[in-house]
């Protein structure tokens, strides 16, 4: 067998899985990550009920759907950046399983994923990295050390929309959620969840007048290390460049 991505899809077929920590009866693990500091200051956000968008046509904006990389040197607002992270990782409700039902799909319910924010342009918000609690619909402060986005803009391939946008998304996995149910192939879902997720970035960002990039070209351990994650249990699977659009 050649190259490690024919390993990957052999091995994680149904055939080679044993049983799974769910089928063992272990613990799920938390539906969401707590602050990664205790001591980290918070920005409350705007509800999402009350965040007033644009009224579009769904196949419209389908078919305008583009990938933008240069944007208009304007502040998104703090209701507009709350609409986006709603629409992509937004707690609806939680069941009694328990799991979290959000806005997007998601393997078995897992949503493996934290958020993590490089502010660059909002309204109300100092530039930095935060990180998005959706339980309690709030920001954490994680840094806001002079020339975080200059790193932030190496690790992902020196592409400087990274710091030129408004905001800079990035998805980073909890392992452990998709692998207590699905063992190695949850490995799988987490990448086609992080799809979905995009996707929904995509498309909401046309109602506010922004602009969306995908980005998958980015050094591993470097982005990892900013954020402080290792790599292994907690590590960054995508990452996606927002902001206002130079025609808007």
């Amino acid at each position: 067998m050649k190259g490690q991505g024919q390993f990957f899809m052999e091995f994680t077929k149904y055939k080679y899985l044993e049983d799974s920590d769910q089928v063992k009866g272990l613990p799920q693990p938390p539906l969401v990550l707590s602050k990664d500091n205790p001591d980290n200051e918070v920005v409350n956000l705007p509800d999402p009920k009350e965040v007033k968008v644009n009224k579009k046509d769904i196949t419209d904006v389908i078919n305008d759907r583009v990938s933008v990389r240069a944007y208009a040197d304007k502040e998104m607002s703090l209701d507009e950046l709350t609409y986006l992270l709603w629409v992509t990782q937004g707690i609806k409700t939680v069941s009694n399983r328990p799991a979290t039902l959000r806005t997007v799909p998601s393997a078995g319910c897992r949503h493996p994923f934290e958020t993590y924010l490089l502010i660059n342009r909002v309204t109300g918000l100092k530039p930095g990295l935060y990180k998005y609690l959706p339980m309690d619909n709030q920001l954490e402060i994680i840094s806001l050390e002079d020339g975080i986005d200059k790193k932030l803009t190496a690790a992902c391939y020196k592409q400087v929309m990274v710091e030129r946008c408004g905001v800079t998304f990035i998805w980073t996995a909890v392992r452990y959620r998709n692998y207590w149910r699905y063992g190695e192939r949850g490995y799988r879902y987490v990448h086609l969840d992080a799809g979905h997720v995009c996707q929904n970035l995509y498309l909401a960002s046309d109602v506010v007048d922004c602009g969306v990039c995908g980005i998958a070209a980015f050094y591993d351990d470097e982005i990892n290390s900013i954020l402080g994650l290792d790599g292994v249990e907690r590590y960054t699977v995508y990452v996606a460049t927002c902001g206002k659009r130079r025609d808007a």
